[in-house]
């Protein structure tokens, strides 16, 4: 193929070089960031030759290509071009650069508070220990080892400004320790503290602006005006570096930041953003409280519609205020409730269906949603399907009801689901039911709503089809070059289940895949690398008998950079039936969340007149798995 002539094509069809912002390449395709995706011209993309997909996922564009020919296309691509080489890191930061304007902020509130939350948890799972211990034996509160308990349970809460300060110095790239002085300052020993102020008006001028007096509070329970109070710094910050000159800027840059910032912080970034923050968590609070559950029931069925916009970190914020002021997040059982029936409706879908493939992905991400993380079973099986995601949010508003009616709340945040039992030791029985009942009317719902694809088209044909005739299972006893032979020990799979659409239709061409048993590449025959990924999660080979092939070890594994990969070989290399080319670690690639099952491609399919899997059941290394004929 002429790589120049598809790079090219590919270039003209996206919109030329100055619609690019982004270009990276993984195992089989490249991966760009579109500036107006409104130019590209998709239907032109897919009949270059060369081209064998294009579909677009997390902000990308991305054009299916194949092994061993992506990476030629992708450096005459870069050259036409006219970018740097990026990594799928950069193209991934490009990508979420482009995201709305809003969607960029609650990201960035996300990226704040996430690092926290395991201080929180902590703190509020001791919190809610000692609360129990306290009402089960009353006198343990007089004891030493309570009070010593006590100051554990509350520290991060003390000085929640702080850890709020550096965490986002980090996101704003301000210097962290400067970040750390303007928490300290917002809650310094010298103001009063605001939890033990009344209504303010015996309180002692801190600055007054002549028409605007500001008291000497501290900012004990706020959360936004640190964050808006930090950025300030790193803007300030990051303008002196520039402009001081480089022997005076270790004197003068920390000491006007930390004076500029902290004078507007405690004059009126503090004031005015508390006070903001003050009306937002009025208004949360409001709508979870009207009468009947009515609030929380509408909370609860627009949680999971926030999630699919990818604005639900939003809530961290208002939890951890809700903390900070009053000990209770009520804002936790609304989103078990809505989290837990989306789990509850993957689980409807995983028991209810004949396709084995949507039931390999939907149980998994059922559980997965019954421990707070609901991504897979709402992206993974809801959406796809609408009906069920309808139920789950029917479940999680009946739950939330129930939340809200039982007086239901949580003392830490960061933890839902099975998990959240440990923070809301106060309201366990009403946590249970709210559990529960999201779970059961999301579950039924589901199965009532869901119509199975695999029933419909039976029943849309003759209902007593012909059985499928048996599949004789026999390993290979001689080599056969008409045979493709398993390099990998494990369980084979039909191409048509692998949980990834462009392997399962084939567009990189026809094969079978292997679950494997244990994390070794072999050799299936002779024959040379012709290509090796730098991140070892893929290798493609040319066999003497003139076959192409593509070992793709695991699923969207690009993404672990290398992480838990050895290579033998090195592009280049020649290798012999059975020498081992690579090997993997499938405990570590299953704890980072990632499939290991490894697809076997013929990429030179098109030279085969029949292709067609050997075995359907459990193969040692170098038992035949596809078979061939020219």
């Amino acid at each position: 193929m002429d790589y120049s002539k598809c790079a090219s094509e590919i270039l003209s069809a996206i919109g030329g070089k100055d619609n690019l912002a982004s270009a990276a390449h993984c195992a089989t395709r490249l991966r760009l960031v579109i500036a107006d995706n409104e130019k590209v011209k998709k239907s032109v993309l897919e009949n270059i030759d060369g081209v064998k997909g294009v579909f677009e996922a997390q902000g990308q564009l991305q054009i299916i290509i194949g092994t061993g020919t992506v990476n030629k296309v992708y450096a005459e691509f870069i050259i036409m071009a006219g970018v740097e080489a990026a990594s799928k890191d950069d193209v991934k930061k490009a990508a979420a650069a482009k995201a709305p304007w809003y969607k960029r902020a609650v990201k960035t509130l996300g990226d704040i508070f996430v690092p926290i939350i395991p201080a929180i948890v902590a703190t509020g799972l001791l919190c809610g220990l000692l609360g129990g211990l306290s009402r089960a034996f009353p006198e343990m509160a007089d004891s030493q080892f309570y009070k010593l308990l006590d100051i554990f349970s509350n520290a991060a809460l003390t000085f929640l400004p702080i850890l709020i300060a550096v965490s986002a110095a980090k996101i704003f790239g301000a210097n962290i320790y400067l970040g750390a002085v303007i928490g300290m300052i917002m809650i310094h020993p010298n103001l009063i503290n605001a939890w033990s102020v009344g209504d303010g008006s015996d309180l002692p001028i801190l600055w007054s602006w002549g028409f605007w007096d500001i008291h000497a509070t501290g900012y004990q329970g706020h959360v936004i005006p640190v964050v808006v109070a930090v950025l300030l710094l790193s803007i300030i910050e990051k303008w002196l570096h520039k402009k001081v000159p480089e022997m005076l800027d270790l004197f003068v840059t920390p000491l006007v930041s930390v004076f500029i910032t902290g004078f507007l912080t405690m004059t009126v970034i503090g004031p005015v953003f508390s006070q903001i923050e003050s009306w937002v968590l009025s208004g949360a609070q409001w709508l979870i409280s009207i009468p009947f559950g009515i609030g929380s029931f509408l909370m609860g069925a627009a949680y999971a519609p926030t999630v699919v916009a990818g604005v639900h970190h939003m809530y961290n914020a208002i939890e951890l205020s809700m903390i900070a002021d009053n000990g209770k997040n009520i804002w936790m059982p609304i989103a078990t409730a809505a989290n837990v029936a989306q789990g509850a409706a993957a689980l409807a879908v995983a028991i209810k269906t004949k396709n084995k493939k949507t039931k390999s992905m939907a149980l998994p991400a059922s559980l997965s949603a019954f421990m707070g993380i609901t991504e897979p079973a709402i992206f993974g099986v809801n959406v796809r399907f609408v009906k069920p995601l309808i139920a789950g949010m029917v479940g999680g508003a009946c739950g939330a009801a129930v939340a809200s009616i039982m007086n239901v709340y949580a003392t830490a945040n960061g933890v839902t689901g099975i998990f959240g039992f440990l923070i809301t030791t106060d309201s366990i029985a009403g946590y249970l039911l709210t559990f529960l009942v999201a779970s059961a009317v999301a579950f039924v719902l589901s199965w009532m709503l869901y119509k199975d694809p695999v029933e419909e088209a039976i029943a849309a044909s003759d209902p007593e089809p012909e059985p499928a005739p048996a599949i004789e299972v026999k390993s290979s006893v001689s080599y056969d070059d008409s045979c493709v032979y398993s390099p990998l020990k494990g369980k084979a799979v039909l191409m048509a289940d692998v949980p990834d659409e462009t392997f399962a239709s084939d567009v990189l061409g026809m094969g079978a895949a292997v679950d494997p048993a244990e994390g070794k590449v072999v050799a299936p025959a002779d024959g040379e690398v012709s290509t090796l990924f730098d991140t070892h999660h893929a290798i493609g080979l040319t066999l003497d008998n003139g076959m192409e092939m593509l070992i793709h070890i695991g699923i969207n594994t690009v993404e672990l950079n290398g992480e838990g990969y050895t290579a033998h070989v090195e592009e280049g290399d020649r290798f012999t039936r059975g020498q081992t080319l690579i090997t993997f670690d499938i405990p570590l690639i299953k704890s980072k969340g990632y499939p290991v099952i490894t697809p076997v491609i013929i990429t030179n399919a098109d030279e085969y007149s029949d292709i067609h899997k050997a075995e359907c059941s459990e193969v040692e290394y170098l038992d035949k798995l596809i078979e061939t004929a020219k």
